[in-house]
Protein backbone atom coordinates (compact mmCIF):
# COMPACT_ATOMS: atom_id res chain seq x y z
CA UNK A 1 0.00 0.00 0.00
CA UNK A 2 2.92 1.91 1.11
CA UNK A 3 6.49 2.55 0.35
CA UNK A 4 8.70 3.93 3.39
CA UNK A 5 12.54 4.66 2.41
CA UNK A 6 15.46 5.60 5.40
CA UNK A 7 18.25 7.66 4.93
CA UNK A 8 20.85 9.11 7.04
CA UNK A 9 22.05 6.95 9.08
CA UNK A 10 26.18 5.70 9.33
CA UNK A 11 28.92 5.87 12.20
CA UNK A 12 29.16 8.87 14.59
CA UNK A 13 30.69 10.08 18.00
CA UNK A 14 29.53 9.65 20.90
CA UNK A 15 28.22 13.43 21.18
CA UNK A 16 27.53 14.10 17.48
CA UNK A 17 24.41 14.10 15.20
CA UNK A 18 22.54 12.61 12.77
CA UNK A 19 19.54 13.29 10.84
CA UNK A 20 17.28 10.44 9.71
CA UNK A 21 15.12 11.03 6.99
CA UNK A 22 12.13 8.63 5.88
CA UNK A 23 10.26 9.59 2.23
CA UNK A 24 7.25 7.70 1.64
CA UNK A 25 5.17 7.18 -1.48
CA UNK A 26 1.65 7.91 -2.38
CA UNK A 27 -0.62 10.56 -1.35
CA UNK A 28 -1.79 9.09 1.90
CA UNK A 29 1.32 10.46 3.87
CA UNK A 30 -0.61 13.78 5.39
CA UNK A 31 -3.63 11.41 6.84
CA UNK A 32 -1.47 9.22 8.87
CA UNK A 33 0.82 9.10 11.74
CA UNK A 34 4.57 8.61 11.42
CA UNK A 35 6.72 6.84 14.26
CA UNK A 36 11.06 5.69 14.09
CA UNK A 37 11.41 2.36 16.05
CA UNK A 38 14.58 1.26 16.57
CA UNK A 39 16.18 -2.32 17.27
CA UNK A 40 19.53 -2.28 19.11
CA UNK A 41 21.98 -5.87 18.91
CA UNK A 42 20.14 -8.63 20.49
CA UNK A 43 17.24 -6.57 21.87
CA UNK A 44 13.55 -5.93 21.26
CA UNK A 45 12.35 -3.58 18.55
CA UNK A 46 11.18 -0.69 20.30
CA UNK A 47 9.66 2.42 19.83
CA UNK A 48 11.45 5.82 19.73
CA UNK A 49 9.27 8.41 18.20
CA UNK A 50 5.81 9.09 17.39
CA UNK A 51 4.26 12.27 14.90
CA UNK A 52 0.51 12.23 14.60
CA UNK A 53 -1.71 13.75 11.88
CA UNK A 54 -1.62 17.07 13.83
CA UNK A 55 1.70 17.35 14.65
CA UNK A 56 1.55 15.88 18.34
CA UNK A 57 4.44 13.76 19.41
CA UNK A 58 5.89 10.83 21.76
CA UNK A 59 8.95 9.59 22.67
CA UNK A 60 10.08 7.37 24.95
CA UNK A 61 12.08 8.55 28.28
CA UNK A 62 15.51 7.50 27.20
CA UNK A 63 15.79 10.10 24.02
CA UNK A 64 13.10 12.71 25.39
CA UNK A 65 15.75 15.88 25.27
CA UNK A 66 17.77 14.69 22.89
CA UNK A 67 16.03 13.58 19.89
CA UNK A 68 12.91 15.36 18.03
CA UNK A 69 10.91 13.96 15.12
CA UNK A 70 9.17 16.05 12.81
CA UNK A 71 7.18 15.78 9.34
CA UNK A 72 7.03 18.13 6.23
CA UNK A 73 3.33 17.05 4.43
CA UNK A 74 4.61 18.63 1.35
CA UNK A 75 7.59 16.66 0.87
CA UNK A 76 5.56 13.36 2.70
CA UNK A 77 9.04 13.36 4.83
CA UNK A 78 9.38 12.01 8.51
CA UNK A 79 12.50 13.53 10.23
CA UNK A 80 14.38 12.35 13.24
CA UNK A 81 16.99 14.52 14.52
CA UNK A 82 19.47 13.26 16.73
CA UNK A 83 21.78 15.00 19.10
CA UNK A 84 24.05 14.01 21.77
CA UNK A 85 24.12 10.65 20.76
CA UNK A 86 25.05 7.96 23.33
CA UNK A 87 26.18 4.53 22.43
CA UNK A 88 23.24 2.70 23.85
CA UNK A 89 21.77 4.88 20.38
CA UNK A 90 23.47 2.05 18.51
CA UNK A 91 20.27 0.58 16.80
CA UNK A 92 19.34 -0.11 13.47
CA UNK A 93 16.13 2.78 12.88
CA UNK A 94 13.29 1.86 10.62
CA UNK A 95 10.09 4.37 9.86
CA UNK A 96 6.74 2.72 10.38
CA UNK A 97 2.98 4.47 9.07
CA UNK A 98 -0.06 2.25 8.41
CA UNK A 99 1.63 -0.77 9.02
CA UNK A 100 4.19 -0.80 7.21
CA UNK A 101 7.93 -0.91 7.66
CA UNK A 102 10.92 0.67 5.58
CA UNK A 103 13.81 -1.57 5.33
CA UNK A 104 16.08 0.38 7.99
CA UNK A 105 19.08 2.64 8.26
CA UNK A 106 22.00 1.48 10.83
CA UNK A 107 23.04 4.49 13.22
CA UNK A 108 26.41 3.53 15.17
CA UNK A 109 27.54 5.75 17.98
CA UNK A 110 30.89 5.01 19.57
CA UNK A 111 32.36 5.67 22.75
Amino acid sequence: QVQLVESGGGLVQAGGSLRLSCVTSGSTFRDNAMAWYRQAPGKQREVVASISRSGATTYVDSVKGRFTISRDNAKETVYLQMNSLKPEDTAVYYCYALGTWGKGTLVTVSS
